[in-house]
């Protein structure tokens, strides 16, 4: 079950960036990028790059890591609804789980997801965090 640099390479757009697809026939906003649109079935590959913006529409904070993730427990994976429609299931970060709210503006980062063994493959990926207030 090792990580494959290849694999990480090919999702780094998705994974830094948020680079969905908009479908050209119904408007629809897609993430992650797939060959047919959900919404009406047409194909889709105009690439968009989304905001990474959005709100905390569920949550649950983990207990009982699986395999791997034991050294961040307790820790918060949400549901967020993106500003651009699509909902995208990731870890929060930078809070605690008691402070987590549904409706919770928050914003997209780029944090490290996992590391393969002592001297292995860093994985890097999106998190959210709140919003931070701007003066």
């Amino acid at each position: 079950m090792g990580v494959k640099v290849a694999h990480n390479w090919r999702l780094r757009g998705q994974r830094y960036r948020l680079e969905g697809e908009v479908c050209d026939h119904c408007g629809s906003t897609i993430f992650p990028p797939r060959d047919i649109c959900p919404e009406c079935h047409q194909p889709a590959k105009t690439e968009h790059t989304l905001s990474g913006r959005g709100e905390v529409y569920t949550y649950s904070t983990v207990q009982n890591a699986p395999e791997g993730f034991e050294q961040y427990v307790p820790y918060t994976v949400a549901l967020v609804k993106l500003e651009e429609g699509p909902m995208i299931t990731a870890q929060l970060t930078d809070v605690a789980p008691d402070d987590v709210e549904i409706g919770m503006p928050v914003e997209m980062v780029t944090r490290r997801l996992r590391v393969q063994g002592d001297e292995g493959t860093i994985s890097y990926g999106y998190k959210f965090r709140p919003v931070l207030q701007r003066a």
